[in-house]
């Protein structure tokens, strides 16, 4: 009658023994020699780097910007800058600028020519007022002349000259005459008119 709860404690034993033997085995394996654990090695869990979730910027444009600014030349924009923007990193327009002789709303593009026109300037040359109150005759220049200079021309309206603005605006410089054949509203017969009254 007590030899079987002998046995059961028999197996409880050995069973408890190979218990820590299997957990001495264990210890063995992740310890390094002079009793230190040995690191588990864990993958490497790649976490995206927020620069690479990040939109990427917005090309940059070159823009020349000439006349009446404080830091004419080169300037560097983000796409979709305005002529605001390019005066504003060439320094800002100068005292002697005429504001109104520029859009500064119209969207600039890449390699253009925004030229802030001075004041009283006629062809690039100051005009000069004579004692008779009439402003001296000369040829107008399509790169600076201002919305009122370019209204004085025989058949341009503030319209067109306003259109003459914005292609000046958007193309840059005029390098020929023959560039208002673009403008809308200006035919080869008012171009023949205002040949020999305009300079680029």
């Amino acid at each position: 009658m007590d030899r079987f709860p002998i046995a059961v404690s028999t197996r409880r034993l050995v069973a408890a023994g190979l218990l820590v033997l299997v957990l001495a085995a264990l210890g063995v394996r992740h310890l390094r020699p002079g009793g230190h654990v040995a690191a588990l090695s864990v993958a490497p869990i790649r976490v995206a780097s927020a620069a690479s979730t990040r939109p990427r910027a917005a090309a940059a444009m070159v823009v020349d910007v000439e006349g009446a600014v404080r830091r004419p030349g080169l300037v560097r924009l983000p796409s979709g800058s305005r002529v605001a923007d390019a005066v504003a990193r060439a320094g800002g327009a100068t005292r002697v600028a005429d504001r109104a002789g520029v859009n500064l709303a119209a969207p600039v593009s890449d390699g253009q020519q925004v030229v802030v026109p001075r004041a009283g300037v006629v062809g690039g040359v100051p005009s000069a007022t004579p004692a008779g109150g009439s402003a001296a005759s000369g040829p107008v220049s399509l790169s600076s002349a201002t919305a009122e200079q370019l209204d004085e021309l025989p058949g341009v309206g503030p319209v067109t000259a306003q259109k003459i603005i914005d292609y000046r605006t958007e193309h840059g410089a005029f390098h020929s005459v023959d560039e208002l054949d673009a403008i809308p509203g200006i035919g080869p017969s008012r171009l023949a008119d205002l040949r020999k009254l305009v300079v680029p």
